[in-house]
């Protein structure tokens, strides 16, 4: 029997009468034909279900909105029955589902601030958990993987080595170009090296290779540990007694640790090569007279207060990849939210660090 309804009058009022299947696959246009009539003349009262036959949860819920009460029936039909009283509760989880409820500004706040600390909290404890792995391995050496640590040395070290360079090339080339514009009002061009020389070596240079690792390497950490939660090899590996912090973490962090300063010394070389040429195509600095002003009034203590930085940052970067991509579940879209954590929370920790230290430096006259 071809899907329809009727809508009659009787005795108890409008009666609405569906005929032949009302399941999803057969509705087609009769549920826009029957919204639109009940628009114009109001729901039915009761449902005759005499000439229905196979419906589905679609069906129910379209008769039971289509009439006052889904109870007032006449005659009996058992999937429908059974269909219509989980209908009302279907509707109302969606209702009530905390996702479409606009929160209030001030709960919004609170559950931020208990986000922050819960997510402080697990990056303690997963620090807290790297370190002890890492005391194991120095008691254990043979325990540690050497072929994972050299195969992210290159990925994310050597191979990165080029970008990190041209960037810090261009970010070198402007810091010379706003100094020479703006000293040049002074008559003191020639402060323009001692501008880019601590620029680059004590702050860019370190500051832009962590920003580039952590763009690069902190997204790839959660991305590959996080497909391979996903793909539940990370429990495959703890049946077979594979302790996953020896295995995944420890060598992404120890290998961010070798490659991060050699990444910060290129980025200097980077940055002062770009000074050196504009201040020489701009200023008439010849490059000798620059590297020997450099090495005379910047001294090796901004190379080195640059330097010093680079391991903490890298333990912060590789901390955030790997920690974020042991939380994906078993859904695309959480090892997407994991990814963009990983980066997000890398770069925010590199500029506090940074900060911090700068603090630092200035307490002790550096």
């Amino acid at each position: 029997m071809t899907t329809g309804y009727g809508l009659i009058a009787g005795p108890g009022g409008r009666v609405l009468q569906p005929r032949g299947d009302w399941t999803v696959l057969l509705l087609g246009s009769v549920t826009t034909d029957l919204d639109a009539e009940l628009h114009r003349s109001g729901k039915a009262d009761r449902l005759d279900l005499a000439q229905l036959g196979r419906v589905d949860l679609s069906g129910a819920y379209v008769l039971s909105r289509a009439v006052k009460s889904a109870t007032a029936c006449d005659g009996t039909h058992s999937d429908f029955t059974r269909l219509a009283r989980l209908v009302p509760d279907a509707l109302s989880a969606c209702s009530l589902a905390p996702a479409s409820l606009p929160l209030p500004m001030f709960e919004r706040i609170g559950r931020c601030v208990a986000r922050t600390g819960a997510e402080a909290y697990l990056s303690l404890a997963f620090v807290g958990r790297l370190v002890e792995a890492f005391a194991v391995a120095i008691r254990h050496p043979h325990r540690f993987r050497l072929t994972p640590l050299f195969a992210v040395v290159e990925q994310a070290g050597i191979d990165a080595i080029p970008i990190v360079m041209t960037m810090t090339f261009f970010i070198g080339a402007v810091i010379a170009l706003v100094g020479a514009n703006m000293l040049s009002d002074l008559g003191v061009t020639v402060f323009t090296v001692e501008l880019v020389g601590i620029a680059i070596l004590r702050e860019f240079g370190v500051v832009v290779a962590a920003i580039l690792l952590a763009g690069r390497s902190a997204s790839a950490f959660a991305a590959e540990i996080g497909s391979m939660k996903m793909d539940q090899e990370v429990d495959a590996m703890g049946v077979m007694g594979i302790d996953r912090f020896d295995a995944l973490v420890l060598p992404r962090v120890l290998a961010s640790l070798l490659i991060l300063p050699v990444l910060t010394f290129c980025a200097d070389i980077g940055g002062l090569a770009g000074g050196i040429l504009v201040s020489w195509a701009t200023l008439g600095i010849h490059p000798v007279f620059f590297l020997q002003r450099t090495l005379e009034m910047v001294t090796l203590t901004q190379f080195w207060l640059g330097m010093v930085k680079a391991p903490f940052l890298a333990v912060v970067i590789s901390v955030a990849g790997c920690r974020h991509g042991l939380t994906v579940g078993t859904d695309v879209a959480g090892l997407g939210r994991a990814v963009t954590a990983a980066v997000v929370q890398s770069i925010f920790m590199i500029i506090l660090f940074d900060a911090v230290f700068e603090v630092i430096f200035r307490e002790l006259g550096l």
